[in-house]
């Protein structure tokens, strides 16, 4: 999560939503749903933002992607938040500064962005660049 003040962003929070692989998918939505509807209760956020999805080589896991996806702007729009949607190209640019940047690239990017901050994993740093994303492009 991220927090914008003119200019400043500011971290407030990042994280991962840990699923157990041997649970059914339709529970793993539900532990998906579970914690974010708890993150959003914690941090009271103004809005969300979620990344569109891509696909990838394996249509299972577009289609399980997919899914994710689809409980994140629910437990969003449960709560009553104005939901902004990116293609991954535009969260590169804006974060690096070009579309085609790597994963690589865009993370060493939130360090400088976000000077001493601990990212919780791969995720967490996908989360925050669309949150920095969010917070540059967002009307209003």
């Amino acid at each position: 999560m991220i927090a914008r003040d003119g200019n400043r962003l500011t971290h407030i929070a990042n994280g991962q939503v840990k699923t157990d692989p041997a649970a059914s998918l339709p529970q793993r939505l539900v532990t998906i749903d579970r914690e974010l509807t708890e993150v959003i209760l914690r941090h009271r956020p103004d809005s969300g933002a979620v990344e569109e999805v891509f696909v990838n080589k394996n249509p299972q896991s577009t289609l399980k992607l997919g899914q994710a996806r689809g409980v994140c702007l629910l437990a969003l729009a449960r709560a009553g938040l104005p939901i902004s949607e990116y293609a991954t190209r535009l969260v590169k640019k804006a974060i690096v500064g070009t579309g085609g940047a790597e994963k690589a690239q865009v993370q060493a990017m939130l360090k400088v962005l976000l000077p001493g901050v601990k990212l919780a994993g791969a995720d967490a740093a996908d989360a925050l660049a669309v949150a920095i994303a969010h917070a540059h492009l967002a009307k209003g």
